[in-house]
């Protein structure tokens, strides 16, 4: 394919900045086993005489398209075949295929040659195979960058349809910097019609952007801070982009890639939301229940394994799933989650399995990974687990006994390596005693327990709760909300909430959309069902809004049947129990009696 080798300038740049930036030696391979770029004098000097280094291992990380760490390269099975194994001058190396939609068009290597620089590299490879990652992506994107333009170049029509429809601003020309391509994007943004510049100069039109400098100069330009004068002569600011079109060395023009700060800066703060709400220190609450359910979460997250999440509908399941994902050793590969109440019973096994080609009428023509596939190296959420049909509960048992999938239509054994974390609002307990349920399955999943308590047990995370999803709701609907009144914080404390945060969420949302104007909000803003409810129940004192007694007695119930999960329920395990919440054994016979557990 040799994209790498057409980039060679490029990635040179990259193998010295990664060594700039890692202190070791960087050589990065293309798909050819051709050393493309390269730092160290020794590699530099041996590849005028060689053009192939490393290739044992250069050809299985490319096969296999996943990094790995080498540390023994003499003594490693990968290096069995090699002739010259006991002179090589590898001492140790780390390795990550350069992967763009499924196909590697690389490897980078960082490479040691003496003790001291393998050394670096094994006390560092966790660090070292972030940051790679981060650059093998990079370079990535340049390659998509090349094998798009050339594609794009064939057909001119498709450049046009493909171009208008991108949400970054494109302006391209040829070689006499006569304007060939103005899109959508480059319109708005610029307030310049499409059919007053096609066909002029970038020159004359445009005579201080990126575009004619690099015309000019005859050099790419990337990640430049630029300013455009829009039509009515206000300024744009915009982040550029120019790459040089060439064939066979011959310049046949350039296209300028542009996007506006302010749609950067909205991106950038997307993606750091979305990491942010993924923290453990960000799932709101501090209440000791909480925190608890917080310190176990967490403390569990780096373990390889089964997570079986329970708590009613709406106390932020998937949250602690991502969470856990998130804070585990998984973190940089996929979390895919799959509600199995959501889809129904014939497409489930496929979505899960996948499946092969001609497999079922109306299936692919080439077949389709299944999330298991898909998850590979990650986490699979599987929420909603009491609703998945029987016959699939015996799929997924052989799947966590065996680490292996067939696909529907298939007979090839699929090995597989993800983390299942499940999740169910229903008692289990419940519907295996109804058949409904395998009761395998369950102690299969249910190695490590998590109970999620409800919102009534742990009311003192109001204030909290309420103050983050108003701030949320505030920006999202653009309401400038300063507070809550006195009574109406009061209303939202003393109403029990059966749909828990999910339901106080859905009430704030309520409440900012209705907030007419006013920085604080009061009662008349809530949903009539808020107060409503509150007003039966204090006309109705046999109604009390929150009863003590069962919260305390819910709270009880949570602590003790968390334990019985964690602890198991033999005898040894009861009296560890009861030694733990600081009651006798008869006492916690009698809990578990009255508490039907």
């Amino acid at each position: 394919m040799g994209y790498l080798i057409k980039l060679q300038k490029e990635v040179q740049n990259f193998a010295e900045a990664i060594s700039a930036a890692l202190k070791i030696e960087t050589e990065i391979l293309d798909d050819d086993f051709f050393v493309v770029g390269a730092t160290s004098h020794f590699l530099q000097e041996f590849i005028l005489q060689n053009s192939f280094s490393n290739i044992h291992i250069t050809r299985h990380v490319m096969e296999t398209k996943r990094p790995m760490v080498l540390l023994d390269p003499s003594e490693n099975q990968l290096c069995s075949s090699c002739l010259e194994k006991q002179e090589c001058f590898y001492k140790a190396g780390l390795y990550y295929p350069i992967l763009s939609k499924g196909v590697c068009y690389g490897v980078i290597s960082l490479v040691a040659f003496n003790e001291d620089q393998k050394k670096i590299i094994a006390e560092n490879s966790y660090t070292f195979m972030n940051f790679t990652s981060i650059m093998a992506n990079l370079l990535a994107s340049k390659i998509q960058e090349s094998i798009t333009l050339e594609e794009l170049y064939k057909s001119n029509e498709y450049l046009n349809t493909i171009i208008s429809s991108v949400h970054e601003g494109i302006i391209a020309c040829d070689m006499e910097a006569h304007i060939t391509c103005f899109n959508h994007t480059a319109e708005e943004k610029l307030g310049v019609d499409r059919s007053a510049v096609i066909g002029r100069s970038v020159l004359e039109m445009f005579p201080d952007s990126q575009l004619a400098k690099a015309i000019n100069s005859q050099t790419s330009i990337y990640d430049t801070n630029a300013e455009y004068r829009n039509v009515n002569g206000d300024p744009v600011h915009v982040i550029s982009n120019v790459t040089l079109v060439k064939k066979d060395d011959f310049l046949l023009g350039a296209v300028e890639s542009f996007n506006t700060e302010e749609s950067l800066y909205r991106f950038a703060h997307r993606l750091f939301s979305e990491e942010y709400s993924y923290s453990f220190n960000n799932i709101i609450g501090n209440s000791p229940v909480m925190e608890s359910v917080k310190s176990r979460a967490n403390a569990i997250a780096k373990s390889p394994s089964t997570v079986l999440i329970t708590g009613e509908s709406g106390t932020g399941k998937e949250l602690f799933a991502n969470a856990i994902h998130h804070a585990s050793l998984r973190a940089e590969k996929p979390f895919i989650p799959i509600n199995c109440g959501a889809i129904p019973d014939a497409l489930l096994e496929s979505e899960l399995f996948g499946y092969e080609k001609g497999a079922f009428t109306g299936a692919r023509t080439e077949g389709k990974p299944g999330i298991f596939e898909l998850a590979q190296g990650g986490t699979i959420f599987l929420d909603e687990i009491g609703d998945m049909p029987l016959n699939l509960q015996v799929k997924l048992l052989r799947v966590l006994q065996e680490k292996a999938i067939q696909r529907v239509g298939g007979t090839k054994i699929i090995p597989i390596d993800a983390r299942i974390i499940a999740a169910s609002h229903k008692n289990l307990g419940t519907k295996i005693a109804e058949n409904q349920f395998r009761e395998d399955l369950f102690y299969r999943l249910n190695v490590i327990p998590i109970t999620i308590p409800p919102l009534r047990d742990h009311m003192e995370d109001m204030p909290l709760l309420i103050e983050f999803l108003f701030n949320k709701f505030s920006v999202l609907l653009n309401h400038k909300i300063k507070g809550v009144s006195e009574e109406a914080f009061k209303l939202l404390c003393s109403y029990g909430w059966p749909g828990n945060i999910r339901e106080l969420e859905n009430a704030i949302e309520y409440a900012v959309n209705f907030s007419e104007g006013s920085e604080i909000i009061g009662v008349s803003a809530l949903p009539r069902w808020l107060y409503q409810d509150n007003k039966e129940s204090n006309l109705n004192p046999k109604l009390p809004v929150v009863n003590r007694k069962e919260h305390l007695g819910n709270q009880e119930r949570n602590l003790i049947e968390s334990e019985l999960l964690a602890e198991g329920t033999s005898l040894d395990s009861k009296k560890k129990i009861a030694l733990k919440l600081g009651m006798n054994l008869s006492t916690l016979y009698r809990k578990i009696k009255k508490y039907g557990l």
